[in-house]
C-alpha cells in the first residue's frame, strides 16, 4: 500500500539510532577498540586508575595495572547463553605489575601476571544483557549534578540586618558536602560532612587565608585614602581593610585581629595623622549596609582562632568528636578529606567543569589578589581547591547582599540561585558509569585485601597471589541481579523493548526516594523540552520519576542531555545543527519548527513566536539565535506514534503511550491505516528486526535463515532468525523473511519482520470498522462490544509462550527421580510421557495433565507384620515415593512445542551421555543430507532454467552451501562441547527439566483492547455477526464503543485518526499524519470528500456513504430498522493488550490454607480464596442474609474442624452440622490471655453452643466475681 505523508514540515535531521545511548555508554566503558596505551579516562580505565597503584604500608611492595583486555565469551551468542540460562559475559583481565624494593629502597625485583578478575556481561547488539537466561535491561538514572548549587533558606528567612538568608551546597560525586548558611545574626558558617557546623572564618583559614587582613581584601573591595585632616569624614566610622602600622617604629596601632569588626573613631584618625601614616586601606562603601557577611562573622564571639594550624585543629576536633589532636593527622585531615585525595574526594570532570563554567570571572578576581598567590583550577583537577571555597564565599555573599550583577574585568556576573530541577543541574548516569562506579567498588575491596596480604610473610609475592577477586565478581553479580535500576526487560513487543532502554529513572542507588519525592521534581519543567518526554511517564507513585528520553535528545560526554537546533543567522535558518545542553539554550531565543520559512530559508513573517526559558515572547526574525529541528523534538518515541497527539489531552496521551507498550504481538499483523511516518524507523532501531549489514543480493531465503552476498564480492552473509522463542511476558518472538532468493538489498534493508511488525514496519494493532454508539448497554462506561468475526477471523488471535520447570534435588531422605513410574497413577494420565517419563512435544495438554513424573521419597513407615510380608511378596516400591510430578496449572492449556533436560556433569549415566550424542549426531546427519537436497535442487533449477553465467551462479551456489555446511558441523562441536561438560546447575540440583507450552488466545469477553489515545475498554460481549449494527451497503460494524467516552476525556485524537483511516482505507493507502504536523480538520474532510467521489465512481450509491464528518444512519441487525441517530463510523487502529482475562480468571472451592490461621491462602498463584473483608460483612449484614454470613465466617474460612464435618455431612447426605469456633477467634483469645486477661470461652448445658459475651454478662461475671472475693 502507498503511503501519504501529510506533514507539511521537512524535518533536515533524520531520527538518531534510538539506542545509541546505551550502546555508546557500554562501548565507551570497555574502550575494546582503543590501544591500551591511548585509552582515555573513563569507563573501566578511570576505575583501573583510581584505585591503582596499590602500595604496601612500609612501602616495601607496589602492585601497579598495565592494562586490562577481554578473552572470548563462553557462549558464542546471546541466544546460546539464554538458552541454557547463562550470562553471555567474557572474563576480563588485568596484566599487573608487581615491584618489590630492598631495605635501602633499591628495586630487588619485578614481576608481571595477568589476573582474571570477574566474568563481564556483554551487551547484546540490541542493548541488552542476558544473565543467568533472562533478558535484562540497565536503565540509566537521572541525578543531580555535581557542583555548586545555591538556594534560598527553606524557610526563606531573613537576618536580623533584613537581608535574605542564602544556602550554598558544594556537591562532590562522591565524598563529604560542604554546605555554606548564615544565621539569624548574618554571620556565615561551614557544615562539613554534615557534622558539626564552624565559622567561615574559621574554615578559611584553614584553607589559606590566615589573617583577618585577609579574609577582608578577599572578600570585599578596597581603597587607599589619604590621611590628612580633609579626609577626616573619609575615615572616621569607615572600616579599615589593613592593620595601620606606623612605619617608624613599626608599632601596630590598629590590629584586625581584634578590631576587624570595629569602625575607626577620631583618636586612631588623629594618631594616624601624627604619626604621619600617609595612606591607609579602607573597605569601599558601607559594608555594614550592604555586606554585611564578613564583618558579621568577624565579630562573632566564637571566632578566636587566629592561625591556620589552629583553625585545621579545631575543624578536627569537631569532625572527628574528639579533644585530643595528633598535630600531624589535624593538618593533612582537610588534605585528604577535600584537597587532595582523589580516593575520598571526587568533583569528576562534570563538577570542575560545571564550577569552572559557573566562576569563570570571579577566578580571574581570585588570581588578581595581591597578599598569596592563587590559580584557577584546571579542568583535570577532579577535587577542591582553596580558590574553589573562596570564589564560592564570595558568590554566596554576593547574593546575601542583594546584588543581581557585577561589572568585574569588563564581564558581567550574574548572581542568581540555581533551579535544582533544571537539566543543567541534573545529569544521565548511563551503564558505562553505573559499571564503572560498581567496578570500582569491587577493586577497592580488592585493594584492601592485596595491602593485608603484602603485610604478611607468603612464600611468593606474585600478582596472583595477592589479589582476591571474588569482591569484583559478587558485586558484578548483586549488581545485574538485585540492582534497582537492573531490570528484568519489559519484552511484551519490539515498543516496550525500544522505550524500557531510553528510560530515565530518578530513583536508585544515590537518587530519591519515591515516598519523599516532592511535586517540583516529578514536574515538567521547560528544560524538559526536546530533553525528556512531557508526556510519557508511569501513573503510579512513580510519576515523574520515571521518564523517557525524547526522540532527537542525546547525552553529551558529561552526561547532560543535549537537544539539537537549527542555528539562525540574522533571520536566515541554516543547515547547522548544534546540540546545547539546557544551561547553554537559557538565553536563547529559540523558534518553533512550524515558522513560515522562504525557499532561501529566511523567515517569512514579521514577528515570530519564541521560546526563551518558560517565557514565549514575540519578536523579530533578527533577533532569533535558534529554530527546532523538528516537531518530534518534544516527545518521546511511543508519543511520537500516536496521531493526531495535538488534539488529545495530557492525561489520556500519557495512558495512550504506557497502553501502547502492552500490546500484544498478533498472530496475523496489520500496519496502521493512520500512522505518524515514524513506524518504520522504531521497528528498525527496536533490535526486533533484521537488517542488512552490507549492500548485497539475497542468495538464500527460508524460515530459519537468510543468506546475502555482499555486492563487492566475498563469502555470503549469514543471518539467523529467531523462531518461536519466549519473552520475558510470556509472548512469542518470531521472526519471519521479507526477502526472497535474488532480492538486491542495501545496507541497512529490513530482511526479516519481527514480532507486531508488517513489512518492516510497527503493527501492534488491527484497523477495524468501528461505531460510536450504545447498543442496549452492552458498551456502557468503557464496555466494548465486539463482533465474533474477529474471533472467526483470528483478528485478535495472539500466541503465548509459557516455561514450566521442575527440578530433581538430593534430599535428606534420598535423591528425588524424574521417572515415568509415579504411584497411584493410571496408565491414560501416563500415555502422553515418554520413557523418562517427560511430556512428548507436540502433545496438546490441559490443566491438571502431567508435565514431567517425579517422585519423592518419604519417610520410613512402620509397617505391620502383614504388611512386611505383603511387600516381600509383591516388592511394593512405589510405597516408598511420593507423586511430585510437574502438572500443568489451571488456566493454561496448548501444545507442547518443546522440552529441554539438563544434568550434572557426575550425575550423568553413561546411557544418558551415549543417548545424548546419538542425539547430536542425527541431529548433524539430517542437517547435512537436508542441505544436500536443497543443493542438489537448486543446482538443478539452475539448469534447468537456462540461466546466464550458469558456471559463475553454480559456483555461488555451492560457496553458499559449503558455509551453510561449515555452520551445521561447528554447532555439532559446539554442542558436543557443552555436553561433554554437563550442564550448570545448582549444587543440590541432579536434573532440571523445562516443558515449553504454545497457547494461541483468541479474543474472549473480560481482554482489555485499547486504541492509541489513552480509550481503553474491556470485551463485555461478542455479538453474532448478524446481529451488529450495519451500514447501509450490509457491511456489518467489527467494534462498538460508547460515544460518551470521548467528550469528558477530551482524547478528540480518536475522531480525527477513525475520518481519516475510513478516508484512506477507501483510497487505498496509508496515511502519515506527523505529531504537531498533521492534517487539520478542513484536510480531513476533503480526503472524506475525494473518497466519497472515488466510491461513487465506482458505482456505490451516494445514500450509501456518510457525511463529510463520517456519519451515516446505521441499521439494527438484529431488526432492520435503522436506529434513530446518524452515526460516526471509520476505521480506528485497535490493540490487544496484555491483560488478558485467562491469566486473570480464577476459582477454587478447596485449596491450599494457612497453617497458623487456618485460612485459605490468597491469590490465583496459590490458589487461594476470595477475601471477605470488612465491607463485606456489612453487605451481608445490611441484607440480613445470617447463616451465609455465618458460612463465610467460619466453615468457609478458618473453622478447620467445622470443614470437615460440613464435608463429612455433604457426603452422606446429612443435615450440615451447626458450625464451630473460628481459628481466628481462638488466636484472638490466646492473645488476650498473654496480656494477661482471663478470657475464657462459655459453653451452654449442652457443650455445643457458644455463650455470647455481651458486656452485660461480662460485668455480671466481673461483679460476682468480686462478691465471691470479699
Amino acid at each position: 500500500m502507498k503511503q501519504t505523508n501529510f506533514g507539511q514540515i521537512s524535518s533536515k535531521l533524520s531520527l538518531p539510532d534510538l539506542l545509541d545511548m546505551q550502546k555508546e555508554s557500554f562501548v565507551d566503558f570497555l574502550q575494546l577498540d582503543v590501544a591500551p596505551t591511548k585509552r582515555e579516562l573513563k569507563g573501566l580505565q578511570a576505575a583501573f586508575e583510581d584505585v591503582f597503584p596499590i602500595e604496601a604500608p612500609d612501602g616495601s611492595m607496589k602492585l601497579e595495572f598495565v592494562k586490562y583486555e577481554l578473552g572470548a565469551p563462553r557462549y558464542s551468542t546471546p541466544q546460546q547463553a539464554a538458552l541454557r540460562d547463562g550470562t553471555y559475559s567474557a572474563p576480563m583481565k588485568a596484566v599487573m605489575r608487581l615491584s618489590v624494593k630492598k631495605r635501602d629502597g633499591k628495586l630487588k625485583e619485578a614481576s608481571e601476571q595477568d589476573v582474571t578478575l570477574c566474568d563481564l556481561p556483554l551487551m547484546t547488539d540490541a542493548g541488552c544483557f542476558v544473565f543467568n537466561g533472562a533478558e535484562r535491561v540497565v536503565v540509566s538514572q537521572l541525578h543531580r549534578s555535581p557542583g555548586i548549587i545555591f538556594e534560598e533558606d527553606e524557610e526563606k528567612k531573613q537576618s536580623t540586618l533584613g537581608k535574605k538568608l542564602y544556602v550554598a551546597r558544594i556537591i562532590p560525586y562522591r565524598g563529604a558536602w560542604i554546605e555554606f548558611s548564615f544565621d539569624i545574626m548574618n554571620a556565615l558558617w561551614v557544615r562539613i560532612d554534615r557534622k558539626k557546623k564552624v565559622l567561615a572564618t574559621t574554615f578559611l583559614r584553614a584553607c589559606g587565608l590566615e589573617t583577618n587582613a585577609q579574609i577582608i581584601q578577599a572578600f570585599y573591595d578596597v581603597e587607599d585614602v589619604e590621611v590628612k585632616p580633609a579626609e577626616i569624614d573619609n575615615v572616621v566610622g569607615r572600616y579599615a581593610a589593613d592593620d595601620i602600622v606606623d612605619p617608624a617604629t613599626g608599632e601596630v596601632l590598629w590590629n584586625l585581629d581584634d578590631k576587624a569588626a570595629m569602625p575607626m573613631d577620631d583618636k586612631i584618625f588623629k594618631e594616624m595623622v601624627e604619626r604621619k601614616i600617609k595612606k591607609v586601606k579602607i573597605i569601599s562603601g558601607n559594608p555594614r549596609q550592604d555586606d554585611p557577611g564578613i564583618l558579621a562573622t568577624l565579630e562573632n564571639r566564637k571566632d578566636q582562632i587566629r592561625t591556620s594550624k589552629e583553625a585545621q585543629a579545631d575543624i578536627y576536633k569537631k569532625m572527628r568528636g574528639q579533644d585530643f589532636v595528633v598535630k600531624e593527622q589535624a593538618e593533612a585531615f582537610l588534605d585528604n578529606l577535600i584537597f587532595d585525595n582523589i580516593r575520598r574526594y571526587d568533583l569528576s570532570y562534570v563538577g570542575r567543569y560545571k564550577i569552572n563554567k559557573k566562576f569563570a570571572s570571579l577566578f580571574d578576581i581570585v588570581e588578581n589578589l595581591k597578599f598569596k598567590k592563587f590559580t584557577k583550577p584546571t579542568d583535570k583537577r577532579r577535587t577542591l581547591s582553596a580558590e574553589d571555597i573562596i570564589v564560592t564565599v564570595k558568590y554566596l555573599l554576593a547574593l546575601n547582599a542583594g546584588e543581581d550583577a557585577q561589572k568585574m574585568y569588563g564581564e558581567e556576573i550574574i548572581f542568581k540561585t540555581d533551579d535544582i530541577d533544571h537539566l543543567g543541574n541534573r545529569r544521565v548516569r548511563g551503564i558505562g558509569e553505573l559499571l564503572e562506579n560498581q567496578i570500582r567498588v569491587g577493586l577497592s575491596q580488592m585493594a584492601k585485601t592485596a595491602r593485608d596480604r603484602m603485610n604478611k610473610e607468603l612464600a611468593s609475592h606474585t600478582p596472583r597471589a595477592l589479589v582476591n577477586a571474588q569482591p569484583v565478581q559478587a558485586i558484578i553479580k548483586k549488581f545485574f541481579g538485585t540492582s534497582q535500576l537492573s531490570q528484568f526487560m519489559d519484552q511484551i513487543n519490539p515498543l516496550s523493548e525500544l522505550t524500557h532502554k531510553r528510560r530515565l529513572s530518578a530513583l536508585g542507588p544515590g537518587g530519591l526516594n519515591r515516598k519523599r519525592a516532592g511535586f517540583e521534581v516529578r514536574d515538567v519543567h521547560h528544560t524538559h523540552y526536546g530533553r525528556v518526554c512531557p508526556i510519557e511517564t508511569p501513573e503510579g507513585p512513580n510519576i515523574g520519576l520515571i521518564t523517557s528520553l525524547a526522540c532527537y535528545s542525546k547525552v553529551n560526554k558529561y552526561g547532560l542531555i543535549e537537544t539539537p537546533y537549527r542555528k539562525v543567522n540574522s533571520g536566515k535558518v541554516t543547515d547547522n545543527f548544534e546540540y546545547l545542553t539546557a544551561d547553554q539554550e537559557d538565553d536563547l531565543m529559540v523558534a518553533q519548527s512550524n515558522t513560515p520559512l522562504t525557499d532561501s530559508g529566511k523567515i517569512n513573517t514579521d514577528m515570530v513566536s519564541c521560546r526563551v526559558r518558560s517565557d514565549y515572547p514575540i519578536v523579530s526574525p533578527s533577533e532569533v539565535d535558534y529554530m527546532d529541528v523538528s516537531p518530534l523534538q518534544v516527545i518521546s518515541v511511543s508519543a511520537a506514534l500516536i496521531p493526531f497527539l495535538e488534539h488529545d489531552d495530557a492525561n489520556r496521551a500519557l495512558m495512550g503511550c504506557n497502553m501502547q507498550r502492552q500490546g500484544v504481538p498478533l498472530l496475523l499483523t496489520e500496519a496502521p491505516l493512520v500512522g505518524t511516518g515514524i513506524e518504520h524507523e522504531v521497528a528498525r532501531d527496536s533490535g526486533a528486526t533484521i537488517s542488512a549489514a552490507k549492500p548485497g543480493r539475497v542468495v538464500f531465503a527460508a524460515a530459519d535463515k537468510i543468506a546475502v552476498e555482499p555486492l563487492e564480492g566475498g563469502a555470503p552473509e549469514i543471518y539467523d532468525l529467531i523462531k518461536y522463542k519466549r519473552s520475558n511476558q510470556d509472548t512469542c518472538i518470531n521472526q519471519r523473511p521479507l526477502v526472497k532468493a535474488g532480492d538486491i538489498v542495501k545496507k541497512g534493508t529490513v530482511l526479516a519482520d519481527g514480532p507486531a511488525m508488517k513489512d518492516g514496519f510497527l503493527a501492534l494493532g488491527k484497523n477495524l470498522l468501528v461505531g460510536f454508539m450504545s447498543w442496549e448497554g452492552y458498551n456502557y462506561e468503557d464496555a466494548i462490544l465486539v463482533s465474533h468475526k474477529l474471533v472467526k477471523e483470528d483478528v485478535f488471535t495472539s500466541v503465548h509462550l509459557h516455561e514450566f520447570s521442575i527440578d530433581a534435588r538430593n534430599t535428606k531422605l534420598g535423591a528425588e527421580e524424574i521417572t515415568r513410574d509415579i504411584p497411584n497413577i493410571g496408565a491414560e494420565a501416563l500415555a502422553h510421557l515418554d520413557a523418562d517419563g517427560i511430556v512428548i512435544p507436540s502433545t496438546v495438554v490441559e490443566p491438571g495433565d502431567i508435565l514431567v513424573g517425579k517422585v519423592t521419597p518419604k519417610g520410613e513407615q512402620q509397617l505391620t507384620p502383614e504388611e512386611r510380608l505383603l511387600k516381600v511378596i509383591f516388592g511394593k516400591k512405589a510405597d516408598d515415593v511420593v507423586d511430585a510430578s510437574l502438572r500443568v496449572p489451571p488456566g493454561t492449556s496448548g501444545k507442547v512445542i518443546g522440552t529441554r533436560v539438563f544434568v550434572r556433569k557426575e550425575k550423568l549415566t553413561k546411557a544418558e551421555e551415549k543417548a545424548r550424542i546419538k542425539a547430536l549426531e542425527d541431529e548433524k546427519t539430517t542437517n547435512l543430507e537436508t542441505l544436500k537436497e536443497q543443493r542438489k535442487l537448486a543446482l538443478t533449477n539452475i539448469k534447468d532454467s537456462n540461466v546466464k553465467d550458469a558456471k559463475k551462479e553454480e559456483e555461488r551456489i555451492n560457496a553458499l552451501y559449503k558455509k551453510l555446511e561449515k555452520r551445521v558441523l561447528e554447532d555439532f562441536e559446539r554442542e558436543m562441547e557443552f555436553s561433554k561438560q554437563g550442564d550448570e546447575l545448582a549444587v543440590t540440583v541432579n536434573k532440571s527439566v523445562k516443558v515449553f507450552i504454545a497457547s494461541k488466545r483468541k479474543l474472549m469477553v473480560g481482554d482489555k483492547l485499547s486504541g492509541r489515545h489513552g480509550n481503553k475498554g474491556v470485551v463485555a460481549k461478542i455479538l453474532p455477526e448478524e446481529d451488529m449494527p450495519f451500514l447501509p451497503d450490509g457491511t456489518p460494524l467489527d467494534i462498538v464503543l460508547s460515544p460518551l467516552g470521548i467528550p469528558s476525556r477530551m482524547n478528540v485524537g480518536q475522531l480525527f485518526e477513525t475520518m481519516l483511516g475510513w478516508a484512506a482505507k477507501n483510497l487505498g493507502y496509508n496515511a502519515a499524519t506527523p505529531v504537531f504536523d498533521g492534517p487539520t480538520e478542513e484536510t480531513v474532510r476533503e480526503e472524506i470528500k475525494k473518497a466519497k467521489k472515488a466510491l461513487i465512481e465506482k458505482g456505490v450509491p451516494e445514500k450509501h456513504l456518510p457525511d463529510d464528518y463520517c456519519r451515516i444512519t446505521l441499521y439494527d441487525g438484529r431488526t432492520g430498522q435503522p436506529f434513530e441517530e446518524k452515526v460516526t463510523i471509520g476505521y480506528m487502529y485497535i490493540m490487544k493488550l496484555i491483560h488478558l482475562v485467562e491469566d486473570k480468571v480464577h476459582a477454587r472451592s478447596t485449596g491450599p490454607y494457612s497453617l497458623i490461621t487456618r485460612q485459605p491462602l490468597g491469590g490465583k498463584a496459590q490458589f487461594g480464596g476470595q477475601r471477605f473483608g470488612e465491607m463485606e460483612v456489612w453487605a451481608i449484614e445490611g441484607y440480613g442474609a445470617t447463616y451465609t454470613l455465618q458460612e463465610f465466617l467460619t466453615v468457609k474460612s478458618d473453622d478447620f474442624t467445622g470443614r470437615t464435618k460440613m464435608y463429612e455431612s455433604i457426603v452422606r447426605g446429612e443435615a450440615p452440622q451447626q458450625p464451630g469456633v473460628p481459628e481466628s477467634f481462638k488466636v484472638l483469645v490466646k492473645e488476650l490471655q498473654a496480656l494477661g486477661l482471663s478470657v475464657e470461652l462459655l459453653k451452654d448445658n449442652q457443650g455445643q453452643a457458644v455463650e455470647e459475651m455481651t458486656v452485660a454478662s461480662i460485668a455480671k461475671e466481673i461483679v460476682s466475681e468480686e462478691t465471691e472475693n470479699l
